[in-house]
């Protein structure tokens, strides 16, 4: 078994237009994860390695920055004025790479590529390999940091851009997330969104065995965050959230209640999904539970 270029399928979307009625724009979202998370598992299995569970719990969230609120595009990658997002979790690299595909960012065609020896697309985005990609991560707690100096870089620019950071749950027990929340808050860096893909799972265990973060909204307002707690899943949540202007002086947490592997049944909620490879029958059951086709 081996991930070939006849394993790609994903075909390129264009983003519905500025003031398209909600309803097309929340119904091309759902789609458009959809095909992702189908492109994604098709890497997984055949590449025989990644991070399905959290690439999965983390689809709809990076499905809807890129396709409805994130300010910038494939022409634009240079653009002072663009938005800047961070993916600090960086392991979940198969999806970041889908979802950069589907959005025009990357050839679709590169995704042939995944983990293969000297490939770009490894497993960790590399910002000098990858277009779109704003910052190498991997190690956990480096992202939230970096995302702050962005979001001071644009104060002192006199810049109106956003930045966007995604932490999973788990690195969340990495102590320079919250020196981060902190800087932030006393910094009153409005423009950054802290987003976290809260599945409550982690490698080998759940979050709540290895470190409890609850209260995790108490905590992170403590931190000075102005907090929201939303559906990860729900499209039309993280529509609103993402899009909404910020609390004046505050930065934004944005706690995202995900399922790991979610939507597939065998996957969701299954902690052994961290960084477990789909068999070919656990595939095919995947691909028919996401409407596709093998």
């Amino acid at each position: 078994m081996a991930l070939t270029a006849d394993a790609i399928t994903l075909q390129p979307v264009v983003r519905p237009a500025v003031g398209a009625p909600r309803d097309e724009v929340l119904a091309f979202l759902a789609d458009t994860a959809r095909r992702i998370r189908l492109q994604d598992l098709a890497l997984v299995h055949f590449a025989g390695a990644g991070h399905i569970g959290g690439d999965f719990s983390s689809a709809d969230i990076l499905t809807t920055l890129y396709g409805a609120v994130l300010n910038v595009a494939p022409d634009r990658v240079d653009d002072p004025e663009r938005d800047r997002f961070v993916l600090s979790k960086g392991h979940i690299a198969g999806i970041y790479y889908t979802t950069l595909a589907a959005f025009g960012f990357l050839p679709v065609a590169d995704l042939a590529t995944f983990l293969a020896p000297e490939s770009k697309l490894n497993g960790h985005p590399n910002r000098l390999y990858v277009k779109g990609v704003e910052a190498n991560t991997g190690p956990l707690g480096h992202g939230l940091p970096i995302a702050v100096g962005l979001a001071k870089s644009a104060v002192m620019l006199g810049s109106s851009r956003r930045t966007y950071v995604l932490v999973g749950d788990g690195e969340l027990q990495e102590g320079s997330n919250w020196e981060a929340m902190m800087a932030a808050s006393h910094l009153k860096l409005d423009r950054l969104t802290l987003i976290v893909d809260r599945n409550r799972l982690q490698q080998g265990a759940t979050t709540a065995a290895t470190n409890d973060l609850d209260p995790l909204a108490d905590k992170m307002a403590a931190f000075g965050m102005a907090v929201h707690e939303i559906d990860g899943h729900d499209h039309g949540q993280l529509l609103d959230a993402l899009s909404a202007e910020p609390t004046p002086g505050k930065p934004t947490g944005i706690i995202a209640h995900t399922h790991k592997g979610h939507p597939i049944s065998f996957m969701s909620d299954n902690v052994a999904w961290h960084h477990k490879v789909p068999n070919a029958e656990q595939y095919a059951q995947a691909v028919a539970e996401l409407g596709g086709v093998l």
